[in-house]
């Protein structure tokens, strides 16, 4: 099989080259392709020759390599989490960068590693410094990947999604340090994404990808305002596009909580005693209704997804939660048990979400098993083809297992896991995030289908703000665990108020025009 099929392109110091494409284009496997990165037997190169400088690192070994990797040439790779050590502390991590290729000394590579974090706009650097990958949110990690592929100040950079788990403000930064340092330095640098909006503000060149070719390469401008290939064009009109259907102000309010808090204490010293608090959520009112979408938007950090997870009661709180006009707050976990079928999840990431070892039907059909253990298997296997069809999957396809799917196919399966059980209220965590923009829209498509349906109560919880205006009634503007605005969606998008707000918006729709001074970690 060619995963890349006679892929030809240049880059010159200095320049900055988009690969873009779906998922399966083949635009990461090029890249992996540069540093020889691919797994052995399982991928090779039978032909063709990748230069650096003039030499052929297609044929260099494995000593000749390490001496590039890293040094000249740094990548930032998509999923921060898989790709640091979950084992050692970011000043170790971002430290054995500079020790391992500049020679750098215990005092001098914690400096440096102090510089590149705050460069990065991680917010008191010096305290993260001991922090493990897991301590750190996923925009604070992905910038801890980008401070150890600039450590060096290589030649060529590539960045494979650089910034996808990133918010829009943080985006807008991280794209400005890297166009500086780019002009700083005279490097070169391979950007891959999904998102043209990104292409646009940061590219020099385009190449477009489908199916391991090139179909069309050229000048940014050139590829936005004359494309010539089908695909290309058909990128360039896939978003989420769209509005909500009005919501019913009278309609039956389903979940709603007053003054919630969800604080973590910071225990400090030998005795491990209490000093302060970490106020993840602070004090917050909500109110959701049948058929409604609230749109919960902010920076990594801003408590977002605690909040949902604290209305679900998946974690502690306090205050008071309704719902179905029910106070549910004061109930133990086992006793919320009964209610989980009506109130379900949709997480950020479906391929961790759902197990390898389980077929679709039975991922699917797990939460029967628990909730209503009186079906049949026919009977059972009946409500998973129907769900299935439900979220547009093909339910031949159900014995077949998560990593035989392209991501928004997971997705859709997490949807229909989540749908099998007929829930009044689903808690949507960033359920869009790690998709292609066309698969976005599909999946926006469904999810209003799917509410106007079933009369869903949805709490969407999302960084990309295009997708939020696609789907939510009301927003709420979360801030270090506070409100600072909340409205009906059209009010928030076209007349914000706040000085926050408004750089959310300059971020997700002109990156040119966002304050820089917002940073969020």
């Amino acid at each position: 099989m060619l995963a890349v099929d006679d892929v030809s392109f240049s880059i010159a110091r200095g320049e900055t080259l988009a690969l873009v494409g779906e998922s399966g284009s083949g635009k990461s496997v090029s890249a992996l392709s540069i540093l020889k990165l691919l797994p052995y037997p399982a991928a090779s190169h039978p032909g063709g020759a990748v230069y650096f400088d003039g030499e052929n690192l297609i044929d260099d070994d494995e000593r000749d390599l390490r001496k590039v990797r890293g040094n000249r040439i740094s990548m930032i790779f998509q999923e921060p989490m898989s790709s640091l050590n979950p084992l050692h502390t970011i000043e170790k991590q971002v430290g054995e960068v500079l020790k391992l290729h500049r020679g750098f000394g215990d005092k001098a590579a914690r400096e440096r590693t102090l510089e590149l974090l705050s460069q990065v706009g991680i917010r008191n650097a010096e305290e993260r410094l001991g922090a493990y990958p897991h301590q750190l949110s996923g925009g604070q990690r992905q910038r801890v990947m980008i401070a150890m592929a600039l450590a060096n100040d290589p030649d060529l950079l590539i960045a494979d999604e650089p910034t996808t788990a990133l918010d829009v403000t943080v985006q807008a930064q991280i794209l400005e340090l890297l166009k500086n340092l780019q002009a700083e330095h005279g490097m070169a640098m391979l950007f891959i994404t999904h998102d043209l909006g990104i292409v646009r503000r940061i590219a020099d060149r385009v190449c477009v990808m489908y199916r391991g070719k090139i179909v069309e390469e050229g000048p940014t401008r050139t590829i936005f305002d004359t494309p010539r290939h089908d695909y290309t064009k058909h990128l360039l009109a896939a978003e989420p596009k769209g509005r909500p259907p009005a919501a019913n102000a009278n309609a039956p309010v389903v979940m709603e909580a007053r003054d919630l808090k969800v604080w973590f204490p910071i225990r400090t010293g030998l005795m491990r005693r209490v000093t302060g608090h970490v106020k993840a959520v602070d004090g917050i009112d909500i109110t959701i209704r049948a058929g409604q979408t609230v749109g919960v938007v902010g920076e990594s950090g801003s408590g977002k997804t605690t909040l949902g997870l604290a209305l679900s009661r998946m974690i502690s709180s306090t205050g008071e939660i309704r719902f179905d006009g029910e106070r549910i707050d004061d109930r133990s976990f086992g006793s919320m048990r009964p209610l989980r079928r009506q109130m379900q999840i949709v997480f950020q990431d479906p391929y961790g979400s759902l197990s390898p070892r389980m077929s679709i039907a039975d991922i699917v059909a797990e939460g029967l098993s628990i909730h209503e253990r009186g079906l049949s298997a026919p009977e059972r296997d009946r409500r998973v083809v129907d769900v299935l069809n439900e979220v547009g999957l093909d339910p031949a396809a159900r014995f077949r297992f998560p990593h035989e799917f392209s991501g928004g196919q997971r997705q859709r399966i997490a949807i229909a896991r989540a749908m099998i059980l007929k829930p009044r209220f689903v808690m949507l965590d960033e359920p869009t995030s790690a998709l292609d923009m066309s698969v976005q829209a599909q999946v926006v498509d469904l999810l209003r289908d799917l509410q106007k349906r079933h009369d869903l109560a949805f709490l969407f919880i999302s960084h990309d703000l295009k997708v939020v205006r696609a789907l939510a009634n009301e927003v709420i503007v979360m801030r270090n665990g506070k409100v600072v605005e909340r409205g009906p969606a059209e009010e928030i998008f076209d007349r914000p108020r706040t000085d926050y707000t408004k750089a959310l918006m300059a971020a997700a729709f002109d990156i040119k025009a966002a304050p820089t001074g917002v940073v969020s970690e």
